[in-house]
């Protein structure tokens, strides 16, 4: 596969820009030679769909949940046409343990036969009380049950408890969760649908796998990737909500061990609010962050779907972006550019050609 990207970079060399720092400024288009090739632009969503997470469901469509009214769901086929589905809930059946809070920054998973969505439940400026449930459902499309709340912030000691991501790892179930107060981990009962050993045992042996050192806007929105010998924990550091202003990026550790330690490359640990940054800014997208599940295509390609703000448009929120993910020889992800790409070549799914 190494070899396999290496072609593949050189080819695009002969027909592109170099990728030296003023590059990062440029908003690039990835080219091709080949004019067979499907093409695509970003944003895929030009709509606000913060936080988005996406699964392919048993019905062969991606699905993409994001923040927003009763978490918007869109589908798709091959990554790049999506389509407007509904709301995750019937409106008089959204969570509600949590009042006058918004639901935010969903994650889905499919457990048991069931679609399982966990979710933050959360107002600005409520960080004691904010907290994390689960809900339910036979179908991609809901309509959702909601389960309850899994824990507040104050019930599991770790202030700001929100940005759920649900894993499995040799034959266990875990959560993992947190916005600037660290990211934590703990275990889930076998069903994925409560604390196992309930909320005191949870307080008693949940783990930090990434720190905040009190002078920067890190961590939040974990992801996990088993890929080889090694876990890689990405998450966003900066401001993600300030427009023009927003400073987020998307940045990435990796560790032998499920819970640690990360490391950057230097084999600096995340826990020292150490990281590699995957996702610049650049001129034609900002606040590059909160990347859903990295997706591969039926070429074996890796695609990494996360929200930005448009630079010449802030005002139409944080829209949706797609770009391919490479690997390089000693197993560390990159973008070509490190950025955001405005064109580029499509994913290869059976579907779209």
């Amino acid at each position: 596969m190494y070899m396999q990207n290496i072609i593949a970079l050189g080819m695009i060399s002969l027909f592109t820009w170099g990728c030296g720092n003023s590059d990062k400024q440029k908003g690039e288009t990835v080219q091709t030679p080949l004019e067979d090739k499907v093409w695509y632009s970003n944003p895929v969503i030009d709509s606000d769909n913060p936080d988005p997470t996406v699964i392919k469901a048993e019905d062969g469509y991606f699905y993409l949940y994001a923040t927003g009214g009763n978490t918007w769901i869109h589908k798709s086929k091959d990554l790049v046409h999506w389509t407007y589905v509904s709301g995750a809930y019937e409106e008089d059946k959204k969570p509600s343990w949590e009042p006058d809070a918004g639901i935010w920054a969903p994650d889905i998973n499919y457990i048991d036969g069931k679609y399982v969505m966990y979710y933050s439940l959360s107002k600005w400026g409520g960080g004691e009380n904010c907290g994390i449930g689960v809900s339910v459902s036979d179908r991609p499309e809901g309509p959702f049950t909601d389960q309850g709340k899994l824990f507040r912030s104050n019930e599991i000691g770790v202030h700001n408890s929100i940005d759920p991501f649900y894993i499995e790892d040799n034959g266990k179930k875990y959560l993992f969760w947190g916005s600037w107060y660290g990211i934590w981990g703990v275990e889930l009962s076998e069903d994925g649908l409560s604390l196992k050993g309930g909320i005191e045992n949870a307080k008693a042996t949940k783990i930090q796998v990434a720190a905040d050192t009190g002078n920067t806007n890190a961590y939040e929105g974990s992801y996990i990737l088993k890929r080889g010998d090694y876990y890689y924990l990405f998450c966003s550091t900066g401001t993600c909500c300030e427009g023009a202003n927003s400073t987020y990026q998307t940045v990435v550790c990796r560790s032998t061990n499920l819970f640690g330690p990360y490391v950057n490359k230097a084999g600096e640990k995340m826990n020292d609010n150490k990281h590699e940054v995957l996702i610049h800014k650049n001129d034609a997208f900002l606040g590059t962050g909160h990347n859903a599940e990295i997706v591969q295509d039926d070429e074996g390609k890796d695609w990494i779907i996360y929200h930005a703000y448009r630079t010449a448009d802030p005002s139409l929120g944080r829209v949706v972006l797609l770009d391919r993910v490479y690997w390089d020889d000693n197993g560390w992800p990159y973008l070509v550019g490190d950025g955001p790409v405005v064109k580029a070549e499509a994913p290869a799914f059976k579907d779209n050609k």
